[in-house]
């Protein structure tokens, strides 16, 4: 039987399949540039709700402790930032004084010190001003409610400021806590762990709550100690509303997560971009740098890079309900309605073609002749072997190519192995038979496959070095029970998320299971 094959192949080190709804995610980071890097140490960035005005702690010249708070201004977002100044000797002490969070009115700035009067090795103290224009007052130490005897820091404020989320020692373990009150005249009243769900395994801190409440960044490692060369990445947790429990946390991706560690991630209020600090990141101008990374909504409904009459039937079918999918303004999550706000996004990329920033590698297969298949995602072009031929009329999205089904593939360069980090790969594919190899690369398994049982779709991705799990290709391989050898159009696809293989056919999870890692000979 012949297969007609239309390989619209996405390897994608991105949050795509790992943030709910997969409705969004992060372009290229950049650095924050020599205004506010030195060759110091910046870190822990806070910025207002109106964007104007950006906190962070630096160990550069001009401070009085090891490490002070400074602040950097800007007459609007559009312009560069003006010079930083140190808070000076009415916040800052002698001591560390870091992690600074601003409230949502701007009067009020909770940070981490280590100074004397203090209840423990580390404290949340809060400074308050009458209006943006006036001096800070003298810091206050926010009590034994909230401070132990052991470390207490890193405080994020509620945008409605009725929520102070921060990391404890003494109440447990380094989990993350959150304390709540009546009302902002009211005293700090109870105290709470986030629980067993945001609380995984391993040592947390810097939790960062999104103005909509419905966000939760933080950072992880698996095992102390944290240190300046052993640091964690960014994880997030979200949930459908503040009313609802969180979701599983997930990594953010090696897009964010690369280098030797981050510290501390702040979310723009306008869920625009995420600010981070960074350990050596190459581009980088110290040992810690300020980030910026943006946050893109996902506007390609059908998946086809295109932004075209489809998506638009789509979105307008999902009118005036709530659909997380295309509820893409206010970015990120949207705000519970599809509406105009979200079209007027859609309608910004209109026949554009849309790639997610991750791509490793695209090869949309659009040739009419030669035995070249480019990849317009990089360089990685892929060489046609055997009788193949270019049926551009015929595919679903600009482009097809018919194999026979015996010794016609594509071969690709190796671009990526799974125990890499987390990625995706998707293709549309038709026809084939039973036990057909659709994606694989030089060297390694199978990605993915029609099974030798009725064609069902098949990874061999897989855990050799778990006992439990060996199988005949170096590991079990997970079979689902969607066929894809019907006929019909389909698109395939495989997430690696970190912890789960899951298998797609036409967007719907047909497939996963748990693998405690993926070894470097697989892909």
């Amino acid at each position: 039987m012949k297969t007609q094959i239309s390989l619209v192949l996405a390897l994608a080190l991105a949050l795509t399949a790992e943030v709910a709804n997969a409705d969004f995610t992060f372009g290229e980071p950049t650095n924050m540039g020599p205004t506010l890097n030195t060759t110091s140490t910046e870190q822990a960035p806070s910025i207002s709700a109106d964007g104007l005005t950006l906190f962070f702690s630096s160990m550069g010249a001009g401070g009085s402790g090891s490490a002070d708070i400074w602040v950097a201004t800007r007459v609007t977002k559009d312009e560069p930032w003006d010079t930083p100044v140190n808070l000076g000797p009415i916040v800052n002490s002698g001591a560390l004084d870091t992690e600074a969070d601003i409230s949502s009115d701007g009067l009020e700035l909770y940070f981490e010190s280590e100074r004397s009067g203090g209840f423990g090795a580390a404290d949340i103290w809060m400074t308050r001003r009458e209006t943006k224009n006036e001096p800070w007052g003298a810091p206050v130490n926010l009590g034994p409610l909230i401070n132990t005897g052991a470390g207490d820091g890193e405080p994020c404020i509620s945008a409605d400021g009725l929520e102070l989320y921060f990391v404890s020692d003494g109440h447990g373990a380094d989990d993350l806590w959150v304390a709540t009150r009546a009302t902002t005249s009211d005293d700090w009243s109870s105290t709470a762990s986030l629980g067993p769900i945001v609380n995984i395994e391993g040592v947390l801190w810097s939790p960062e709550i999104s103005a909509d409440g419905r966000l939760l960044f933080f950072c992880r490692k698996d095992t102390l100690p944290v240190s300046s060369d052993n640091n964690g990445d960014i994880w997030l947790a979200t949930r459908d509303t503040v009313a609802d429990d969180w979701n599983p946390p997930v990594g953010l991706g090696t897009t964010i997560n690369s280098g030797p560690g981050i510290l501390t991630a702040s979310l723009s209020a306008d869920g625009q971009f995420l600010l981070f600090d960074a350990d050596c990141r190459p581009g980088g101008l110290g040992h810690w740098d300020i980030w910026r990374a943006p946050i893109l909504p996902v506007v390609d409904f059908t998946g086809d890079y295109q932004v075209d009459i489809e998506d638009l039937l789509i979105f307008t079918e999902l009118w005036g309900q709530n659909e997380p999918s295309v509820d893409i303004a206010p970015s990120p999550l949207g705000d519970g309605v599809v509406d105009s706000a979200d079209l007027e996004v859609l309608m910004s990329y209109w026949e554009q073609e849309v790639y997610d920033p991750h791509l490793l590698a695209h090869w949309k297969l659009d040739e009419t002749e030669g035995d070249v298949a480019y990849d317009s995602a990089a360089q990685d072009d892929a060489v046609l072997l055997g009788d193949t031929h270019w049926e551009p009329e015929n595919g679903t999205i600009d482009g097809a190519i018919n194999f026979d089904g015996k010794d016609d593939y594509i071969q690709t360069p190796r671009i990526f192995s799974p125990a890499d980090g987390v990625f995706s790969v998707f293709a549309w594919i038709k026809g084939g038979a039973p036990g057909q190899v659709i994606i694989s690369q030089e060297n390694g398994v199978n990605w993915l496959m029609a099974d030798n049982h009725q064609g069902p779709l098949r990874t061999d991705v897989s855990d050799p070095i778990n006992p439990a799990r060996l199988g005949t290709i170096g590991g079990l391989p997970l079979i689902s029970p969607a066929v894809i050898t019907d006929g019909n159009w389909h698109r395939i696809g495989l997430v690696w998320d970190g912890s789960n293989r899951i298998l797609y056919v036409d967007d719907i999870e047909v497939a996963e299971d748990t693998l405690s890692h993926l070894a470097g000979t697989t892909g």
